[in-house]
């Protein structure tokens, strides 16, 4: 088994030579990026509505992200080829520290947003982020919503979730 140490306050250049390609979608101020850029991806589109976080996304990576990702404008500057798809879609919808509106809550309905850029896309893998009440939600319907969308409607195999 190998080790791999991640400096998180090291924020790597995108490599000359990737060894893949993926974007960043709800990218807040670039966690997913930092990871993905450690292991040697380059980050070919990312999105952020928040102008803030974009600010500070900029700051970090030097470039900024596109806003409103349910804008078809903004999905159509997303290249038809990429890797891996990362997105740290709004948990606030979800999460026991939010009101927990599930999918009656806007914000929760931008998974199927993720859905369809992933059905688009295809990408080879797809990395959503979790949050703490996630499993629980709605005693368990909404997971078993987004577990059916990605392995039933888009064809993809899901590793067991633990919380």
């Amino acid at each position: 088994m190998e080790l791999l140490i991640v400096d998180l306050m090291y924020h790597p250049p995108p490599p000359l030579h990737p060894k893949f390609t993926f974007i960043d979608l709800f990218a807040g101020i670039g966690s997913f990026r930092i990871a993905m850029q450690n292991l040697g991806g380059r980050c070919i589109f990312s999105s952020e509505w928040d102008d803030k976080s974009q600010k500070t996304y900029e700051a970090n990576f030097g470039d900024t992200p596109f806003g409103d990702i349910t804008n078809p404008k903004t999905k159509s500057f997303i290249r038809q080829q990429f890797d891996i798809l990362c997105a740290g879609f709004p948990c606030q919808a979800f999460s026991i520290a939010g009101k927990r509106g599930g999918f009656d809550d806007m914000r929760g309905t931008l998974f199927f947003d993720v859905a369809e850029i992933i059905k688009n896309h295809q990408p080879k893998a797809v990395f959503l982020g979790n949050v703490k009440g996630l499993i629980s939600h709605d005693q368990g319907r909404t997971l078993k919503t987004i577990l059916n969308v990605l392995k039933d409607d888009l064809g993809y195999s899901v590793p067991r979730c633990e919380q």
